[in-house]
């Protein structure tokens, strides 16, 4: 029972630009090392390359988390309760959400998501496994506060954060989507998030730059998205897709990197580049079980339950939202 409201909480301007992707960028375009937030990677081109690079062979985050999922539904169920509304963030294609609603009784399913096209036809094809679930998408930028629909705003919450995307941001950022995350979910929620492992660089990297160029494509995508939205001139042919472990920051960085010295222009303004000079597009952190909890505690979740893969490659922690108190 799909309920396509599609709420429109994007702030676009008269030409219909999104006025915080033209700000970030331009910003970010601004800074001595470049850099765009990869919350702007997932327009709905964005979205379908990455569904791809979920496929390949070198990445190993998707193949784990869903191990998990498969394994251990039961101890989901028992450790969330009944009657919960499952409210997605970033929800893609939604394409591990069955796993988890078939082990659990939800009570409702909220899909938040940027790329409004993607999003609400991933709800469509979930309404037609799970006919009796009410399902209320609800196209936003999950990064601020979102007002969720009426209907679930009596109901207990479980926020849904797959795939270590908590891991793109910088643990500043992360820990402000934690608070706004609660915030959006209310007291007494729980969230179930996946969270990627420190483990061999060749392993990490290899992950990142799959040898069918498909996560490469997702990355120059940002280029292309660019000079699609904010009339931008960027020479996509002459970047090229990079990415590096960075141990003291325990993540993978993205890079698009000139290949020659370029010049060109986005929103009216104009920016140079020298060969070799990058444009910083997404971070992938790796935790500890230590690092994890640490982050969690710090948005104001309690982290309750933790399952690992076969292989210790990946983690998902299930944490309920912290009470407030005025002492330690």
């Amino acid at each position: 029972m799909t309920q396509n409201r599609g709420l429109e909480l994007v702030d676009r301007d008269e030409q219909g630009v999104d006025r915080a992707f033209r700000e970030d960028v331009l910003e970010g375009l601004s800074e001595t090392q470049k850099a765009t937030p990869a919350r702007w990677l997932y327009d709905d081109a964005g979205s379908e390359l990455f569904e791809d690079i979920t496929q390949v062979e070198e990445y190993y985050p998707t193949r784990c988390e869903t191990e998990i999922l498969r394994a251990r539904g039961a101890e989901f169920a028992s450790a969330v309760g009944p009657g919960r509304a499952v409210v997605e963030f970033g929800s893609g294609s939604s394409v591990k959400t069955p796993l988890l609603l078939e082990a659990i009784d939800p009570a409702a399913y909220v899909p938040l998501d940027i790329a409004g096209d993607f999003l609400r036809a991933a709800a469509e094809d979930l309404g037609r496994k799970f006919p009796d679930l009410p399902i209320y998408p609800v196209e936003a930028d999950f990064m601020r506060r979102v007002e969720l629909p009426a209907e679930v705003a009596d109901m207990p919450k479980l926020g849904f954060f797959p795939g270590s995307t908590i891991g793109n941001m910088v643990p500043r950022t992360a820990v402000d989507l934690l608070r706004t995350m609660r915030a959006t979910l209310g007291e007494g929620s729980m969230l179930l998030i996946g969270m990627d492992l420190i483990k061999k660089r060749k392993l990490l990297e290899a992950a990142y730059d799959d040898a069918a160029g498909v996560t490469a494509s997702f990355n120059l995508n940002m280029a292309r998205r660019i000079n699609r939205e904010l009339g931008g001139t960027i020479p996509v042919e002459k970047l090229h897709h990079e990415a590096r472990w960075n141990d003291d920051f325990a993540r993978v960085e993205m890079h698009l990197v000139a290949d020659e010295d370029i010049a060109f222009e986005v929103a009216g303004r104009s920016f140079t580049m020298a060969k070799g000079e990058t444009i910083h597009t997404e971070n992938s952190h790796k935790f500890s079980r230590r690092s994890s909890n640490a982050l969690l505690l710090a948005g104001g979740w309690t982290p309750v339950g933790r399952w690992l893969d076969g292989k210790d490659r990946f983690s998902v922690v299930l944490a309920e939202a912290t009470v407030p108190r005025n002492a330690p």
